[in-house]
């Protein structure tokens, strides 16, 4: 009778959230889904910070980005990685400490093409939206396609100060 009491209060808690309540079967099951519910509401509060810190002129619902498992990283305007959601480990074998403090180009090898990089490079410094697929490096050495759609961040005084880049695994 508790444990149904609990699972109605938690549903009920993550309703707006978005996050599906399953039944509770077996602690371990359970205790999975609560781990990667807290870590997914860490990273989307790690990143509503850095916005409100920065003032940022344009907000994204990060929540919902997050669940369909793309990949969120935050620069600051000198490209150096000030963030990156949990699940990059997930798509590169990158733990977030690895990457913080480096830049993008650490995902970059010999079979990245060049040109798709020097479009990325001058949407940077023009300082306008872009959406390319690109051939990155796991940790491991491997190989994967990533589609990015990278923005340029604004603070209110219209000033670049981030940039952030929404990544999946593409096709």
């Amino acid at each position: 009778m508790e444990f149904k009491v609990y699972d109605a209060a938690f549903a009920n808690q993550h309703e707006k959230c978005a996050i599906k309540a399953m039944p509770l079967i077996s602690w371990d099951i359970y205790s999975q889904y609560l781990y990667q519910t807290n870590v997914l509401l860490h990273d989307v509060s790690s990143l509503n910070q850095i916005a409100n810190k920065n003032l940022w002129k344009t907000v994204w619902d990060f929540k919902e980005s997050i669940q369909d498992e793309t990949v969120i990283v935050v620069t600051d305007a000198n490209l150096k990685i000030v963030f990156a959601t949990n699940n990059i480990e997930k798509m590169n074998g990158y733990k977030v400490e690895e990457v913080i403090g480096n830049s993008p180009k650490m995902f970059q090898g010999p079979s990245t093409n060049l040109q798709v990089s020097s479009e990325i490079r001058q949407a940077i410094l023009n300082k306008v939206p872009f959406e390319k697929n690109v051939i990155n490096y796991c940790k491991d050495g491997s190989l994967y396609k990533c589609s990015i759609k990278g923005f340029p961040v604004f603070n209110l005084k219209g000033d670049v100060v981030n940039f952030i880049a929404f990544e999946k695994i593409a096709a």
